[in-house]
């Protein structure tokens, strides 16, 4: 999130309008506080195994900032057909593997279990199939021999923050042609 915000300056399409978590304690709400910007929560544990009314409560807190774009970094709920129609081609997401590999958790694992040589992280437009929807943008990195699930993690992490950026700069500014990197 932090990478998304400090590069939608200058020319940029975009600009952060609400900074929302369902998790108060999440850090980047503090720090969106910090840089003046509206943030929300909305804790997902009062509505208990009621998702659409969890999602009924999202969208409410979305809609009084009227966001053209929802960017997803770090929101680990599933969400269901009723939310991502509603907000179709409007909201990404990203993902650490290159999809459509390993969707789910535990990505770097499964990874290094499958012997794969190389591994990276993709955003995508959300749908609302698990880790789904229309290929935005894939960053890419070698798997090293040695290397464990954490320092994979964090090598894809340096791509993530390169990536969203470079691919919500382009999807603000109508471009759906999908960025592809390397590292």
């Amino acid at each position: 999130m932090r990478a998304l915000v400090e590069d939608m300056t200058g020319d940029h399409a975009g600009r952060p309008c609400l900074v929302l978590s369902n998790n108060a304690d999440a850090g980047g709400i503090a720090w969106a506080q910090g840089q003046g910007i509206a943030t929300e929560v909305v804790d997902h544990r009062p509505y208990g195994k009621d998702r659409p009314a969890f999602e009924a409560a999202l969208s409410a807190a979305l809609k009084a900032h009227a966001p053209d774009i929802i960017c997803l970094a770090g929101f680990m709920r599933k969400l269901t057909e009723g939310f991502t129609d509603a907000w179709a081609g409007r909201m990404i997401n990203i993902h650490p593997s290159l999809l459509p590999k390993y969707r789910g958790l535990h990505t770097h694992a499964r990874a290094l279990e499958a012997g794969d040589t190389e591994h990276g992280c993709t955003v995508h437009e959300v749908t609302a199939a698990l880790d789904d929807g229309p290929i935005l943008g894939q960053a890419r990195i070698p798997v090293r021999p040695g290397d464990t699930p954490e320092m994979l993690a964090e090598r894809v992490l340096v791509q993530e923050h390169r990536l969203y950026p470079a691919v919500l700069r382009r999807f603000a500014a109508g471009e759906r042609q999908p960025v592809m990197l390397t590292g």
